[in-house]
């Protein structure tokens, strides 16, 4: 399914660059690998990234694919936290971090940063996937661990590349998607539809290409949460008694009834994106690019408990089964909100390929959530349905800008045995978070200001990296980066209780060496190996994160330190000519992990608060195994399949010990994916394909003993199928199913049940 791609890695051998730059080969040529197709992010680069690849072909013959995110579905150990179609808290999970480490990846699109470095969550720092159209992408490079000088620390985990594509002609198409999920769950039994229709045109005219894509998105989501109750430890006859309560257990194990559903969203979502690449010179071009990403969403919520006269309750003293069970208004008004955002980003792209002594890259990139609103009701249901007393959090003027300069020097000196690349970054975060009271929450203006959380982190870096041949058939990388990192302007308001305080500015210089070894043995082989230390900033929501604790209200740590990885990776390929298989080992060492836990918030309480703490070390080792094949048995029969197997731990935890020795939250020991496809002719193709990861631990000290619960994480087996027909010279139609066997597990969240999705498209 993927293209094969070369994987230099790298050991601790400065000492061997030093020793050997007398007496280094200098005739013959450097190793190489076969490419099918265009080459990866890495190969363009010679970075020393070990990378899996999709292209755009095959992603239409093996992917029912709604959104840009759908294109990673089966790459090897990567999820994509995608709760339902049209999602926009969608973070990736890699190797050995977890979906709430969302600032531990990077994800790019053309060079232009759609990763939200704001903060680290699944929530708010997702990354911004709306700007990227399906139908532009060319393909999708996953490259795996810091060991590339040209990525900041965030790449401890992943880095993603998605590439778009340019017409050489004129380019006219349309798609027409519609999807239908059957969901069945506690007292939840409903379809849920999806929709979706896109446009594109582009064409070039002599030295000047343009392209134009427009997507509408209408999404009907599953419940995203159930409203619970924990059951008190002692019967009582109190309480309005109700019946229609399902009885279960919380993640720890507490009894609970689970009194109804809420986040049932109804989105409708609007991309509109245009690009202009002239040809200044041979070899040479600049692009720019505009997208808006334009969101509304409402949300609701559903009772399952009727009181004696069969009214829907909502909160209050609820007596069930002889208990009495007390839910607060905000139990249900909380899963009831309206959003809209209205994002833009901007970038602007100078590139030379002209293969001679120098060539540069420079991008620059501006995203900003011009409009970001969250109305959420404070009163009870059923008053709120309709409006009421709420509260209104803006993110306007939140966002940041990116820029890079790079340059590629190919010395003819040394037989050219040198590929070196040096370069510069810039980037800017600023966070702008108020929260206001209002009279009628569902669209009323905005009154007193109840808390606020502002500030802005900054980095400067420069980098050097050197790909040199040592020998025709080995490569040894050197790289480094130096980091001068800075946050400031932090600030935290409270009304109730008070608060308003200027959080102190912090700084920090890190320098972050790469080493990597490639050796290509014999023909189809290839060895590599890969250490690198990489430094992770903290992000201004990780900082500035205030904390409600009774009658007061404290910023936790505005003083976290960086986090420290220590990175390395071996691993052996073998190439043929229908297919490879790589094996994988690899370990990862963090120092002041940063990572959200329990811990007492005052030091000597025994009352306990969950907010981001530096960790102080956690360790991961693993192997993977990644094997494809063509024409499996029969022509036209494919398979790629990935498996891993990861032992991640919390090593040293000061702050809350009890979390020692634990497995580390949200990463899996065991994840592995298979797809198998066959293309009886150039017109059909039908895939079959599963993913499969066990269960993780959502708390640092694994308390979260019961999986099958909302807020548990299951394991799970997802089953996906797809038919794709291209029926005439323009004109192809795919159905797929994702879910065949209808498997219902929990991700925090209840997670999509068997979901149907059908499409027709034409290209001219």
């Amino acid at each position: 399914m993927r293209d094969r791609r070369t994987r230099p890695a790298c050991w601790p051998l400065v000492a061997l660059y030093v020793a050997g730059s007398a007496g280094a080969q200098t005739d013959g040529t450097l190793p190489t690998v076969t490419v099918t197709g265009t080459p990866s992010t890495a190969e363009r680069n010679q970075w020393p990234l070990t990378t899996e690849s999709v292209t755009a072909a095959e992603v239409r013959e093996t992917v029912n694919l709604f959104n840009a995110e759908d294109a990673l579905k089966y790459l090897p150990n990567v999820l994509v936290r995608k709760r339902h179609i049209g999602d926009t808290q969608a973070p990736m999970s890699t190797r050995t971090s977890g979906v709430g480490a969302s600032a531990r990846s990077l994800i790019y699109v053309d060079g232009m940063l759609i990763s939200a470095l704001i903060g680290n969550n699944n929530t708010t720092a997702s990354p911004r996937w709306g700007m990227v159209a399906p139908e532009e992408i060319r393909r999708v490079d996953v490259m795996y661990g810091p060991f590339a000088a040209a990525y900041p620390g965030n790449s401890i985990g992943t880095v993603v590349e998605i590439v778009t594509r340019m017409p050489e002609r004129l380019e006219v198409g349309t798609l027409v998607q519609g999807g239908s999920q059957s969901f069945r769950q506690y007292g939840t039994e409903g379809t849920y539809g999806s929709a979706r229709a896109s446009a594109i045109l582009g064409d070039r005219a002599g030295p000047v290409s343009w392209w134009l894509a427009a997507n509408h998105l209408e999404s009907q989501s599953q419940p995203l949460a159930f409203v619970t109750a924990t059951r008190p430890a002692a019967p009582s006859a109190a309480g309005t008694p109700v019946t229609g309560a399902f009885i279960d257990q919380s993640r720890t194990g507490a009894p609970i009834a689970v009194i109804g559903a809420g986040g049932f969203e109804h989105q409708f979502q609007n991309n509109v994106k245009a690009k202009l690449a002239i040809d200044l010179a041979p070899n040479w071009q600049a692009t720019y690019t505009i997208g808006t990403f334009l969101h509304d969403d409402r949300s609701r919520a559903e009772s399952y408990v009727r009181n004696a006269a069969g009214d829907a309750v909502y909160s209050g003293t609820l007596n069930i089964g002889g208990y009495a069970y007390a839910v607060p208004a905000s139990a249900f008004a909380n899963n009831v909100y309206r959003q809209r955002q209205e994002h833009l980003m901007q970038g602007l792209a100078l590139r030379s390929t002209t293969g001679g002594t120098w060539d540069v890259e420079a991008v620059a990139s501006v995203y900003d959530f011009s409009r970001d609103d969250l109305r959420v009701p404070t009163i009870a249901l059923p008053a709120a349905q309709t409006g009421g007393a709420g509260s209104i959090t803006r993110l306007d003027g939140t966002g940041w800008s990116t820029l890079d300069v790079r340059a590629v020097w190919r010395p003819s000196f040394a037989g050219g045995a040198h590929h070196v690349t040096v370069g510069v970054h810039h980037d800017r975060y600023k966070l702008a978070s108020p929260r206001y009271a209002t009279d009628d929450w569902a669209g009323g203006s905005a009154g007193a200001l109840l808390s606020d959380a502002r500030g802005q982190t900054r980095t400067e870096a420069v980098f050097v990296q050197d790909v040199w041949r040592l020998a025709p058939s080995v490569n040894l990388t050197l790289g480094a980066r130096e980091e001068w990192w800075r946050a400031y302007d932090g600030y935290n308001f409270s009304a109730a209780p008070a608060l308003s305080v200027n959080q102190p500015a912090q700084s920090a210089t890190r320098f972050s060496p790469k080493v990597a070894l490639a050796w290509a043995p014999a023909d189809g082989w290839l060895a590599t190996a890969a250490s690198g230390v990489a430094y992770r900033f903290p992000t201004v929501t990780e900082l500035y994160q205030a904390i409600a604790t009774g009658p007061t209200l404290t910023v936790p740590n505005p003083d976290l330190q960086p986090e420290r990885a220590v990175s390395a990776e071996i691993a052996l390929e073998k190439a043929w000519a229908r297919g490879r298989v790589r094996g994988s080992v690899f370990a990862e060492r963090v120092s002041d992990a940063l990572l959200s836990q329990t811990a007492p918030l005052v030091p000597g309480s025994t009352q306990l608060f969950n907010f981001v703490q530096n960790v102080d070390r956690t360790r991961a080792r693993g192997a993977e195994l990644v094997v494809e094949q063509r024409d499996v048995g029969i022509a036209g029969l494919d398979i790629d399949a990935s498996v891993t197997y990861v032992d991640a731990m919390i090593v040293a935890d000061a702050a809350f010990p009890a979390a020692v020795g634990k497995q580390t939250p949200q990463v899996p020991r065991w994840r592995y994916s298979a797809v198998a496809t066959y293309r009886p002719n150039e017109r059909l193709a039908a895939t079959l394909a599963l993913r499969y990861s066990n269960r993780v631990f959502a708390t640092i000290d694994n308390s979260d003993v019961y999986t099958h619960t909302f807020q548990g994480f299951d394991s799970y087996l997802v089953v996906d199928t797809r038919v794709n027909y291209r029926f005439a010279n323009r004109w192809s139609a795919a159905v797929g199913i994702d879910n065949v066997t209808n498997a219902r597990y929990f991700l925090f969240h209840p997670f999509p049940q068997r979901t149907v999705i059908a499409e027709v498209r034409y290209e001219l």
